[in-house]
């Protein structure tokens, strides 16, 4: 497993520690690859179509998302590996699931582009005018809610990994955000998605982000099917937590 101390090799546990071709420094160089690759990836989406580094809440919006999954990556990496592995699958094993992450990976790529090329031609200016300082940095911090929300659901919920499937050891969570809504990293991922083109400052851009509510709902639906047929115990959760992404609607 990916804790070294389940090794059993006679090496004293400092030399496996130290070792480069240990389980947890392989699952280290593999998490801080995938980090780099994706801030770059960022990186490139924000400020190519922008025509420019002065786009001041691209960086902002970059030291909020990736600040905070770096710190999450190391607190995992140091503290939990098996929940940072499971975090980093990214393959689906439903074929409907394969389609639907598919066309979602397609369509952020696209979003993404978005406020950049808004900062560089002023289609929300010319829309609704200047947006107000003080919108920027509420819309910043409530990206930052839905970051903190769902580490928490990866701290109440070992579970919560980022492809959708049932291990044999695994159990219902009912405690902490489940007992609000039975899908919580949804509904940090949506808080996230909607308030991430008004901290970006592009209006124009909220409906292609909006459309995670959509998607979300497509996945709920398709994962509550899989962990009713598999998980024991999710039928009777599912009657005691009534709903699933936003409290008292659905």
């Amino acid at each position: 497993m990916l804790n070294p101390t389940s090794q059993t090799n006679t090496a004293p546990a400092s030399a496996r520690a130290a070792s480069p071709t240990s389980p947890k420094m392989s699952l280290g160089v593999r998490a801080f690859g995938r980090f780099a690759t994706v801030l770059l990836v960022f990186i490139a989406v924000l400020f190519l179509p922008a025509g420019t580094f002065r786009f001041w809440q691209g960086w902002a919006y970059l030291a909020v998302l990736c600040g905070s999954v770096f710190c999450a990556y190391v607190y995992l990496w140091k503290r939990d590996p098996e929940t940072l592995e499971r975090r980093l699958k990214i393959e689906e094993r439903v074929s409907e699931q394969k389609r639907l992450m598919r066309w979602a990976r397609l369509l952020s790529f696209g979003t993404f582009l978005l406020p950049g090329f808004d900062y560089r031609f002023g289609w929300s200016r010319g829309l609704v005018g200047e947006q107000p300082l003080w919108l920027t940095w509420i819309s910043l911090a409530m990206a930052l809610a839905g970051i903190l929300s769902a580490l928490w659901v990866m701290k109440v919920n070992r579970f919560a990994g980022s492809t959708i499937g049932v291990e044999a050891s695994q159990a219902v969570i009912s405690t902490g955000p489940y007992r609000i809504v039975r899908h919580p990293m949804y509904a940090a991922g949506t808080v996230l998605w909607l308030f991430t083109p008004l901290a970006l400052n592009s209006w124009v851009s909220l409906p292609a982000f909006a459309l995670v509510i959509p998607f979300c709902v497509l996945r709920i639906l398709s994962e509550e099917k899989l962990l009713g047929e598999q998980l024991t115990g999710y039928t009777e959760y599912c009657l005691r937590t009534r709903y699933r992404l936003i409290p008292f609607v659905w």
